[in-house]
Order: structure tokens, then sequence, then C-alpha cells
């Protein structure tokens, strides 16, 4: 049963959901205790993201034992019991696969580089260095600098896409597959339901190591992505680990367009129910190999409804899309793309509501439901490697940034914004913790928490529950067909959703300036309102103009 197609996932980052025992990191206890709160949402499944064991360099992305949870979250005991809790509520769980890398400090990679005979040797992959002593190829890391790490040891270098405490795993060894495979059966034994793969395309590397053709020292590119022997791969865990218990599966689709993407959700080649897409999250990115995520440029509605547009129309007949806007490395959308002052009520529901009419499985991160926004802390608050990294680079080492223009583009996209903890009222730390929480909590939580969403009839929180249990009631949201209306226009979105017996008109204005002329749109009524975020919508005959960020569903 497909029961992903009709689901809303919503995702916990869980040392910032909430802290049980006092000691400012958020733990499954925590989780437990806010189970009733989800299933009142309306959500299906709960992604975690990763708590086994780790030493933390990059927030348990890099794993030190993946069958121990680690002590910080809590034991194996509540993890089991988190489950069974969930599962009493109707919730699903999905636990977070890191199958690329593993902690440095994880049993086979301390085997591995005791020396180059050893079993666990080709667990990763080792190099030997150029004639000149360089790395292998410039290949460069996602948090800067080289992909390789020089080992005095065993005398050559390891491959880390990520920190260098984070060494890739060698894919290529039949012995290290079946590993991660046992793992996976270990955890769905327990009862978990799915998994989300942590970079899941990287896993395959083209056993030639070609550098790029870049005067850069060191390049993320292509051939950090999808390589030679990635979908048999997959095909494989399909049948060894994801078929037999039923696992529902998302990917991270790093790298991957559309026709990528249908090689790993097509249902006949047997890989991944879905991936996580990337490009709709860059359309306020210039495109550069030296700056990466940090060079800037202002929200374009009309690329997002492009892009949005190309994924719904090319996954339509043979794959199914994800749909978010944030997650754990992404920025709250309110303030990166919205407005988050004097509309940031009706901002955050018109992304909303565009987003969870489109045809795939919505995914809500903590905190969207109730319109979280970025923060802006100065540098040395910011906990994320990847921020502290970036400056060392852009602005110390290379200038090719100011700290000014640095700090711009950290306000609107680092991933810090999404990390801070869940507000869950106005109280010290916003009721995440009676200790001192491992990262600042935001500042505007006496504003914006859970306790004042829940009190007030027309807030955010409540929009979500009309909208997701909307989702459910009408079989057009899972089988419609996509179709992009008024392409070029700048401030409205707008787009159908058609099967033979009913047809969804969405219509927002994504701008803080009222529409006053009634769109000319080439669809005909009557059409009934099923849900707007204003009071008072007006109906689609009647509809002249739309307020800021105003959003209706309306159906046929």
């Amino acid at each position: 049963m497909e029961w992903w197609k009709d689901a809303v996932v919503y995702q916990i980052y869980p040392r910032s959901f909430k802290d049980s025992n006092g000691d400012g990191f958020g733990d499954l206890q925590g989780v437990i205790q806010k189970l009733d709160y989800l299933a009142k949402l309306g959500v299906d499944a709960l992604w975690l993201s990763p708590i086994f064991m780790s030493p933390q360099k990059d927030n348990g992305y890099d794993v030190s034992d993946y069958r121990m949870i680690d002590p910080r979250f809590g034991t194996n005991a509540d993890m089991y019991q988190l489950i069974d809790e969930a599962h009493a509520r109707g919730l699903k769980i999905i636990m977070d696969l890191v199958a690329n890398h593993s902690s440095d400090q994880h049993r086979w990679f301390l085997e591995s580089k005791k020396a180059k005979d050893n079993p666990y040797r080709d667990y990763y992959i080792w190099k030997d260095a150029q004639a000149d002593g360089s790395p292998p190829n410039n290949w460069g890391s996602m948090f800067s600098g080289s992909a390789w790490q020089w080992d005095d040891v065993t005398e050559q270098y390891y491959l880390h896409y990520f920190l260098k405490e984070q060494p890739d795993l060698n894919w290529e060894n039949p012995q290290l597959r079946e590993e991660i495979y046992d793992l996976m059966r270990f955890w769905m034994a327990k009862g978990v339901d799915g998994w989300r793969m942590d970079v899941i395309g990287s896993i395959s590397k083209d056993q030639t190591f070609p550098s790029y053709d870049s005067d850069e020292h060191y390049v993320v590119g292509e051939y950090h992505s999808n390589g030679p022997r990635l979908h048999e791969y997959l095909r494989e865990m399909h049948r060894e680990v994801l078929q037999p218990f039923g696992a529902m599966t998302v990917g991270e689709g790093n790298g991957s367009d559309v026709e990528a993407a249908k090689l790993f959700t097509d249902p006949k080649r047997a890989e991944l129910n879905m991936i996580f897409t990337f490009s709709h999250m860059d359309i306020d990115t210039q495109p550069t190999e030296q700056l990466g995520k940090w060079a800037v440029k202002p929200f374009d509605l009309v690329a997002l409804k492009q892009d949005l547009a190309l994924w719904q129309d090319g996954l339509n007949d043979n794959g199914w899309n994800t749909l978010y806007f944030e997650n754990h490395d992404q920025a709250r959308v309110v303030s990166r793309w919205g407005n988050d002052t004097t509309y940031r009520e009706a901002s955050a529901t018109a992304f909303a509501t565009v987003l969870h009419g489109l045809k795939g499985t919505p995914f809500i991160y903590q905190g969207e439901e109730i319109g979280m926004v970025n923060n802006q802390f100065e540098l040395r608050d910011y906990d994320d490697v990847e921020i502290h990294n970036a400056y060392r680079d852009l602005v110390e080492q290379r200038q090719l940034l100011s700290a000014e223009e640095f700090m711009t583009a950290v306000h609107l996209k680092a991933r810090d914004h999404a990390r801070t903890p869940m507000q869950w009222d106005a109280s010290t730390h916003a009721g995440f913790t009676t200790g001192t929480p491992w990262l600042n909590v935001n500042p505007r939580y006496q504003e914006i928490n859970v306790a004042a969403a829940l009190n007030q009839q027309n807030s955010i929180y409540h929009y979500y529950q009309r909208l997701i249990a909307l989702r459910k009631s009408e079989p057009v949201f899972r089988e419609g067909k996509f179709e992009l209306l008024l392409p070029a226009d700048r401030a409205l979105f707008v787009y159908t959703r058609t099967t033979a017996t009913a047809t969804l008109l969405v219509i927002a204005n994504m701008s803080d300036t009222a529409v006053t002329e009634r769109p000319s749109l080439a669809v005909e009524g009557p059409f009934e309102t099923l849900l707007g975020n204003y009071e008072q919508t007006p109906d689609f005959a009647n509809l002249q103009g739309l307020r800021p960020y105003e959003a209706i569903i309306y159906q046929k």
C-alpha cells in the first residue's frame, strides 16, 4: 500500500524539538511528550533527523554506531517506546540513514586507518598522493576546502565529501553494503516504517576519480553525485531490505535533475519512492563555483513557479514528488522569501497553500506550522560548522566576500535558522528547556510560539490543520494533473489540479502589495471555496483582486 502518497510528513530535529531533562539538548522523551500535539496537527509520519551515536561534529550526521541511540537523546529503550507510542496514535516513524559516510570515530574507520592491509581498509576510499604530494584530484568538500585528508600513519589520503571527521564509505565493497543493509534490518525489525536517506545520490563514485576541468583549487560538481553504480546499489538495497519490510523511502537526490529523478522514483525500477530535489531552493542563489550558496540574489517568483512546474510535469506519470520549502538545511521560508513582519501569518499560510496544493507528499519542518522566522545572530552565536568554515574560506582567506556581505547571506540562508529550539510557549527559553539551550532561542519566541498559536482561532497552526484535513478529504489532491496558469506573472502563483471529476484552482498573491484587478484566467466556474487564509474569503464569482499574500483554494 502506497500510504505515503496520502501522507503529510513532519520532520523533527530532535536536539531542538523538546528537552525533557533540562540539559539544554532535545531528546526522545521530549518527542514522546509532544506526540499528541503532532497527532492533533494531522500529520501521518515523523521523520527524525539522526539520533544515532555520534561525536556531533555535524549535528549527528557523523555516525559512530548505527545501532545505538546517542545518550544525549536517550537510550534504545526510549526509541522503542517512541516507535510504540507513535504507532498507537497512528503515526509512522521514519529514521535518517546516513550511509554515504560515517564518523571517523566509527569502529570501521578506526580499524581502516591502522594499516593498508587491515580487513576494514576497503570500507573507505583511500588513495595515494600525486607525485608532488598533493591530493589525488581537485574534488572539494561541501564544507569548503579539499575533499581529501592526509593520513600520516598509512601515508595515503582518504575521501570526505563533508568534514574530515566524516570519511566517505566505499560502496564498491560488497561487505560494506551488507553491513548497511543489516543495520537497516535491525531498526525495521524494531518497527521503523521508512528511511530518509542522506546524500544517497553520492554513494557511487567514478572509480577513475577524474579531476574537474577548472582553475579552482577545489570544486564541487557533477562527479560528486549520480555515480555509475548508484542505481545498481539502490536496486540491491530494495531487493535485500526495502521490499521485504515494505519500507517507505525518500532519498536526498543531490545533483539530480528531472530525468535523474525518474530513475530513482519510477516504480517499475524498484529503487526509491521519492527523492528530495534542490533546484527550487536555489532560485535565490547566483550560480558560481566560488561562493556556493552564499552568492545571493533576490527571490524570483517566476523562477520558483517554473521550477516547481517542471517537476510537477516531469514526475506526473512515472515518479512522485516531495513537497517542501523548509528542512534542517534550509532557512525559514517566511523570512527568506516572504514577509516575516507585517504579513508573517499571511505569507506563511500563502506558501503553505501553494505547496500543499501540488501533487506529491508534503513535508512540514518543525516550527513551520507556527511561522517561525530567521534570526539575526552575530557570527559567534551560530553553531553550524558550514557557516564558520565558509567565513574562514570566503572572507578571511580568499577575501571573495566582505564580512558584511557574508553576514547578509547568513541572515538569509544559514542552516541554523531552522535549528534554533522549537518555540513552545512564552516562558524562559520558549519552553524548550529548563536549562541552557544548546543554541540560542530565536528572540521572537514570546510572540511566536505553540501556546499562542493554539489559543488563536485563525493561527498559522490551525490553518495547517485545515489544509492537511482538506488534502485527505479530496482525492484530486493526490491524483489531479497539474497545470500552471499565468507563468510570467511576478506576483500571482496560480495553478489547477484536474481529474475527470474535479478541478482545483489554487490562487495566491505572493507579494506584500495588493493585486487590485481580477486575474484573467482561462478557467470557467462555478467554483466553490474550499479554503482561504484571510477571513471572509471571496467566492470565485466575486473575486475582484487579492490582498497581500492572500491564498485561496477553489474547487469545481
